[in-house]
């Protein structure tokens, strides 16, 4: 399976974000969408997301040679700021979603079990999620697409402000999730992308460009990066 992008642009009065990107996206991998904030990572996402009307261009699946139309249930996006239900727990949010979505899960455990995936203690699974800390939020968000199983996940600097440990947690489970999936993640921070992804794409100057891998532990890997990101500043 591959997700395909052909010519996608956006634009903003006269500032052109997304200039006629095209890309293919293999499933099994997790991309590294790497770039200077402001520099379109999320703009992307939001066409991608059909939460923005893109100007011109198109994106698809490609399953065994057949182009698919992707649809809301192909797709699974975590935004950088949890966006939850506050006025309900943990586990009132949890079993509503399930309800909702019972015909379409393949893998069906109980409440407590799916709980238990993202390290959520009992304590707080029935705790109202206004009460939840932004690292438990996003575990939250993270469970929704889990029991979802997109084709698609679009994760937004989901790592960005989270501690050391919910960090680490959520990479483990990144890796573990990706086969039979395709899966981008945005970053600015370079470091990180290079610790979690299998292949890194860089946004500069509202186009796509894989970097070459062969030599990742070289400084001039490093460097490459940082000169690409040092123009997106100067331009």
């Amino acid at each position: 399976m591959n997700f395909v992008i052909e010519h996608l642009s956006k634009a903003f009065e006269k500032k052109q974000v997304l200039k006629d990107i095209s890309f293919t996206f293999d499933s099994g991998k997790i991309y590294g969408l790497l770039g200077r904030n402001g520099a379109g990572k999320t703009t992307l996402f939001n066409c991608l997301n059909r939460d923005l009307r893109a100007d011109g261009g198109a994106f698809f699946l490609l399953e065994n040679g057949e182009k698919k139309e992707i649809s809301a249930e192909d797709i699974g996006y975590v935004l950088s700021t949890p966006t939850v239900p506050e006025f309900l727990t943990g586990r009132e949010f949890l079993k509503f979603f399930i309800d909702i979505n019972e015909s379409s899960i393949a893998d069906k455990r109980s409440e407590d079990a799916y709980f238990s995936i993202m390290n959520i203690e009992e304590e707080d699974r029935d705790k109202l999620l206004k009460d939840y800390s932004h690292g438990m939020k996003n575990k939250m968000q993270m469970l929704i697409n889990i029991i979802a199983q997109p084709k698609l996940l679009l994760l937004d600097e989901p790592l960005t402000s989270l501690d050391v440990v919910v960090a680490e947690e959520m990479k483990q489970l990144l890796r573990s999730l990706k086969q039979d999936r395709i899966i981008i993640f945005s970053t600015h921070i370079m470091e990180l992308a290079l610790d979690l992804c299998d292949e890194i794409v860089i946004l500069n100057h509202g186009e796509l460009e894989v970097v070459d891998q062969s030599n990742l532990d070289s400084g001039e890997f490093k460097d490459k990066i940082i000169r690409a990101l040092k123009e997106e500043e100067n331009d």
